[in-house]
């Protein structure tokens, strides 16, 4: 394994990642089931004092447990395609730091080439680990060139998420390495160091996906959108299907892609976890950079709060 520029942060507690994980899984459920969740219920839940776990969130997410509550509820996904990214005019755009990426992850990227693809992986070795992160476990898989595969397993598990990605690479030989890939892994889930990535996938699903790379943190784009900018105005099933087959999710994020008409669409890993990424990040944008937002960004500074309705 080549990572030469390992983070120069070390992943944060792990212990922490799962109980962030774990916050969102519930404020989710309780989502799905029409209400917010008192700071009172979740600390105590996750068996912490208010104080803390007020501290512990709003250093992950950028805001409070309610703050999070009134994006989600609050027209969250009418209010993201408001700000919807012009692809076109960015397709052709190869950097992807600076308002593509969240803080200060440099990420490096090539595609494998069509043999290489058509050979299924043949002669690859791809390492493997489980990582925590703050939408629950994820699988990573790296070549020595680059992170090939991240998965999130809270809703598939991990053996189906394991055989998932294998299947994409029949020829490879899978090796369970965490250390020999960590390096990598840490700077994709903290947002700091740089990356290697190797995208593995058809010529056609790699123009999908160095389109959705083009998408600023805390955007979205739609579909339709995803198959003008890439001159294929017609495909626009063919690149939801594309979108779907994203080995490495969050990094190449497909998450941010949605339907015209508003609908979350679909997420190979469940939408539960579509559904915090986009809240996360739209979290942190607006924490991090309110002075730069186009407007307001959510109905929830024009609406009365959560307790008022």
């Amino acid at each position: 394994m080549t990572a030469t520029s390992p983070p120069t942060h070390a992943l944060e507690d792990a212990y922490h990642y799962r109980l962030i994980a774990r916050a969102l899984e519930r404020i989710d459920t309780a989502q799905a089931e029409g209400r917010a969740l008192s700071l009172a219920e979740l600390a105590g839940e996750l068996g912490l004092s208010q104080a803390h776990f007020q501290r512990l969130f709003s250093t992950w997410v950028g805001v409070s447990p309610k703050r999070y509550q009134q994006y989600l509820s609050l027209g969250l996904v009418r209010d993201l395609l408001a700000r919807q990214v012009p692809l076109e005019a960015v397709a052709d755009h190869a950097g992807l730091s600076g308002s593509g990426r969240l803080h200060d992850l440099v990420l490096r990227w090539e595609a494998m080439t069509p043999g290489e693809f058509a050979r299924g992986g043949a002669g690859l070795t791809i390492h493997w680990g489980l990582f925590p992160s703050p939408f629950g476990p994820a699988l990573a898989m790296a070549t020595e060139r680059g992170l090939c595969g991240l998965a999130f397993t809270a809703e598939t598990g991990v053996e189906a998420a394991h055989a998932d990605l294998a299947a994409r690479w029949p020829g490879a030989r899978f090796v369970e390495a965490p250390e020999s890939i960590r390096p990598w892994v840490e700077a994709a889930l903290s947002g700091r160091g740089e990356a290697a990535m190797l995208m593995i996938g058809a010529p056609f699903q790699i123009k999908v996906w160095e389109a959705l790379l083009q998408i600023p943190t805390g955007h979205v784009t739609t579909y339709s959108a995803l198959a003008e900018a890439i001159g294929h105005p017609r495909a626009v099933r063919a690149v939801g299907t594309a979108v779907g087959r994203n080995p490495l999710s969050f990094l190449i994020p497909c998450h941010r892609a949605l339907r015209k008409s508003g609908g979350l669409g679909g997420y190979h890993w469940g939408l539960p976890v579509k559904r915090a990424m986009l809240g996360w990040e739209a979290a942190r944008v607006e924490a991090v950079a309110p002075a730069a937002r186009p407007g307001p960004l959510f109905a929830a500074e024009t609406e009365p709060p959560l307790s008022a309705r």
